[in-house]
């Protein structure tokens, strides 16, 4: 058993203060090539998540702590929805359909979001980055 607390949030969060990204992942799927991929994403105020789309999969963030703005755009580069995601609120999670572009910002030091999303993991291609 594996107990999920803040005690687990608390040692990612720091993981991701010390990382050049401002971010770190704590998987619970056994490997990359798993056909669910389930993590705890620990995120920092400017942590870069460039404009991206998962061509084959869905995936889905719940805020599990802090605060993240998720923005949706079209292939110009246009903002088409964005909204404000708080587990304090309302809005505490996303799911953002296969082949949408997006990306977030972290609005507040100790946010941690839990996502899933179909496996295995595949790495974000370049004609998957909307730069």
């Amino acid at each position: 058993m594996q107990i999920l607390n803040k005690t687990l949030l608390d040692s990612i969060t720091a993981q991701a203060k010390a990382s050049p990204r401002l971010r770190m992942n704590y998987n619970l799927h056994d490997s990359l090539d798993a056909p669910a991929q389930r993590l705890f994403n620990a995120l920092e105020p400017g942590t870069v998540l460039p404009i991206h789309r998962h061509p084959a999969t869905a995936e889905t963030y719940f805020v599990v702590r802090g605060r993240l703005r998720v923005m949706f755009y079209d292939d110009a580069k246009n903002i088409t929805e964005e909204c404000i995601l708080d587990p304090a609120t309302d809005n505490f999670g996303v799911h953002i359909p296969a082949g949408q572009w997006h990306t977030l910002d972290c609005l507040e030091e100790g946010t941690v979001i839990f996502e899933v999303k179909d496996g295995p993991y595949t790495p974000i291609t370049p004609e998957n980055l909307l730069e």
